[in-house]
């Protein structure tokens, strides 16, 4: 058998795996199980579907080569109570000893029932964070006898804020192995794990399809926060000889009408709203009217309120903010069988917190989006770190606290022209001008 013969596990456990269908370990399984096995902290870095549930799941189950006591040895922690249930389920799936006791733990259940649950006894304690450290501050479950802690969908559980259970659950436990399974690694990520890892080997594998479609050009801005995408917006706003004709696209009325009030004031006349809900405010129904608009540069679409349009006559797109539906960005992006006229670019910006659905686009799409460098003279927003006082009052909210930050700091540089990228910015002034 493939498993038998890459990795030394039970034979138990390889017919399980075979049974439900691995005929073999995929490229992370084959990296980082004989880590696991080993004893190693790892950090395993892969996209949606590459196995990484699996390869922890195989990895724990190969620990129990005794009949389980009821003891907690490996606490799981997940985003939230649908993943709870799905690693339950696959752990139902490939454990052959039946005398591990599982145990969940999360908000959509009762904490008397699961504190019940937990008396009876739990080998493997799969939970949401916030949901442990509620259970672990009652006195029900005890941390002194985990020696494993694995940290699945590490990405999202940044997402959520969830940094603040993840640290004291975690060092909380006296001593023991650490893993964390990610889509993505950033900043925010790391700050999280840091405290806690301990010479971990990272894994990083990419399972890239053959790439599905063209796609017009795209540029990658990766930014620390909202405060910053809107300087850097604003920044290239600015330049009216390069954007005369620019579709700004956000996810919510009150993005759209903080950047309109922000563009209003630098760029007089020059922003307009897409089908626009306040009389004072200059929008336009159809994108057919913003580009014979010679007044016109800037149109800020909200991506909720809208199907499809006409996008092949806008020289610049420009995601402000991921839609949530990765397919309408595939739509935008992907480029027409027909001769176009107008040379199309495609810009993105991006903080930590969005790079997981980078990830899935660029999957979708089969290939990578080039990431441009920062302008040298854009301003970058300081974020203010949470406080613990945060979390406990339920202020954990994605960005919301970048939000119209207070301060800011400036580049050391302070140019006049903009570093796209090399070599972009003469590429896009070949654009067709509309203004």
């Amino acid at each position: 058998m493939a498993w038998a013969e890459k990795l030394k596990l039970k034979k138990g456990l390889v017919r399980a795996l075979t049974e439900a269908g691995f005929d073999g370990p995929t490229d992370i399984q084959q990296k980082t199980l004989s880590r696991i096995i080993g004893g190693q902290d790892v950090i395993a870095i892969g996209p949606h579907g590459c196995g990484k549930t699996t390869t922890y799941i195989t990895g724990i189950l190969n620990r129990f080569t005794y009949a389980a006591d009821g003891i907690t040895r490996v606490l799981v922690l997940v985003p939230d109570a649908e993943s709870v249930d799905a690693v339950l389920e696959q752990f139902d799936q490939l454990n052959t000893n039946k005398s591990i006791r599982l145990v969940g733990l999360h908000a959509a259940g009762s904490t008397e029932v699961q504190m019940d649950d937990m008396a009876e006894g739990a080998d493997i304690v799969v939970a949401t964070p916030d949901r442990a450290r509620a259970i672990y501050l009652k006195l029900g479950l005890n941390l002194n006898t985990v020696d494993l802690l694995v940290v699945d969908d590490a990405d999202l559980i940044v997402k959520q804020g969830l940094q603040l259970p993840v640290n004291e659950l975690a060092q909380s436990i006296q001593k023991g192995q650490h893993l964390v399974f990610t889509e993505v690694m950033h900043d925010k990520l790391e700050r999280m794990i840091s405290p806690f890892m301990r010479q971990p080997a990272t894994i990083e594998v990419e399972e890239m399809r053959e790439q599905a479609f063209e796609t017009i050009d795209q540029l990658l801005y990766h930014v620390p926060n909202f405060g910053t995408k809107v300087n850097l917006l604003r920044l290239f706003m600015q330049d009216e000889d390069l954007f005369t004709k620019t579709v700004v696209f956000v996810n919510t009325r009150q993005t759209a009408e903080k950047l309109y009030k922000t563009l209003q004031t630098r760029n007089n006349s020059s922003v307009s709203l897409f089908s626009s809900w306040f009389y004072d405010y200059t929008g336009f129904d159809s994108v057919e009217a913003f580009l014979a608009d010679d007044n016109a540069r800037t149109l800020l679409v909200v991506n909720e309120d809208v199907g499809e349009l006409p996008l092949q006559d806008v020289p610049f797109l420009l995601h402000f903010e991921l839609p949530q539906d990765a397919e309408t960005y595939l739509t935008r992006v992907k480029k027409g069988n027909e001769a176009e006229e107008t040379e199309i670019m495609a810009l993105t910006f991006v903080t930590d917190l969005e790079l997981n659905g980078v990830r899935k686009i660029e999957q979708a799409i089969g290939s990578k989006i080039q990431v441009a460098e920062l302008p040298e003279d854009l301003i970058i927003e300081k974020e203010r770190r949470k406080t613990p006082e945060d979390a406990e009052a339920g202020n954990a909210k994605p960005d919301e606290n970048e939000r119209g930050a207070a301060f800011h700091e400036k580049k050391a540089k302070n140019a006049k022209t903009y570093n796209y990228s090399s070599g972009e910015k003469a590429k896009m002034t070949k654009k067709k001008k509309y203004g």
